[in-house]
């Protein structure tokens, strides 16, 4: 389960319930939820078969701006995301692309260090506290 760049967790709720804490921890910490995508349903809708499998997109300006201001590349990468999905045996997992990944993606200069560390410990938290187990 290892691609570059990202960081997947198992979590300890269903994908919908995941991806609701997820919503809740963010909107708590006054970020923008830009979007939220059942992919699940999507497939269902063209008679396609597929796990449950939920996007949440979401950030904050101040923390994606100083990335793009580096290098306006990073916006093909931001908002941050994150996909809760149940694998072939029912397990819930939570992915997210890693901040210090997009920064080597987008050759982001040194002066993006302190937020690109601040956003990966933001979403490291967000991350965390949605896939608890309840």
């Amino acid at each position: 389960m290892t691609a570059d760049g990202l960081i997947t967790i198992p979590a300890g709720s269903p994908p919908k319930e995941t991806i609701d804490r997820l919503e809740r921890e963010v909107k708590a910490r006054r970020m923008t939820v830009f979007a939220r995508i059942d992919h699940a349903a999507g497939a269902a809708q063209v008679g396609l078969p597929l796990r449950p499998t939920e996007l949440l997109i979401f950030g904050a300006a101040k923390g994606g701006t100083p990335l793009m201001q580096s290098s306006q590349t990073a916006g093909i990468d931001l908002p941050l995301k994150a996909l809760a999905w149940e694998d072939e045996s029912g397990r819930t997992w939570l992915s997210c692309n890693d901040p210090r990944w997009i920064a080597r993606r987008h050759a982001l200069g040194p002066e993006t260090t302190a937020v690109v560390d601040a956003l990966a410990a933001t979403l490291h938290a967000l991350a965390t506290k949605a896939a608890e187990r309840t």
